[in-house]
């Protein structure tokens, strides 16, 4: 018998945009870099790593639209209500897809990054990267709670 992937069904926010991740996340956390909180309107911004082969856009892929402040990612979100979706990340080889748009998902989150930037301190236990691990181009330095 074939090992299955589990499959998750995701939207933007109207439904217009409809997408489907596969298998698992690379990485899932919390991101509280200033870049991520103004994208998202919140003091952090709940992650889902997955490498693009794992996304596959089922419906509205017309309705795509993109924004990108630096190289490093290309924000996506629906062109009809303006609800964010995912973000490619070149550099890295992988896509986030916001842990929110993906309703049936269950998040289980395993590291804060930009934790130096947060405005919102929280305290779970998990680790606080100052920024990003060594593997992707960060300090790899962790900071207290």
């Amino acid at each position: 018998m074939a090992d299955e992937k589990k499959s998750y069904d995701g939207s933007c926010f109207c439904g217009a945009v409809r997408f489907t991740v596969s298998g698992e996340p690379e990485a899932m956390g919390y991101c509280h870099c200033e870049s991520c909180r103004h994208w998202s309107a919140g003091p952090v911004n709940a992650f889902t790593l997955w490498k693009p082969e794992a996304m596959r856009i089922t419906q509205g892929a017309e309705n795509i639209g993109t924004y990108s402040k630096t190289p490093n990612s290309y924000r996506k979100w629906c062109k009809t209500c303006g609800g964010h979706v995912f973000s490619e990340h070149p550099g890295w080889g992988l896509m986030d897809v916001y842990a929110a748009a993906i309703p049936g998902f269950p998040y289980r989150p395993g590291i804060h990054v930009h934790y130096q930037e947060t405005v919102l301190p929280i305290k779970d236990g998990l680790p606080k990267m100052k920024d990003l691990p060594k593997e992707m181009g960060g300090s790899g330095i962790t900071v207290e709670e």
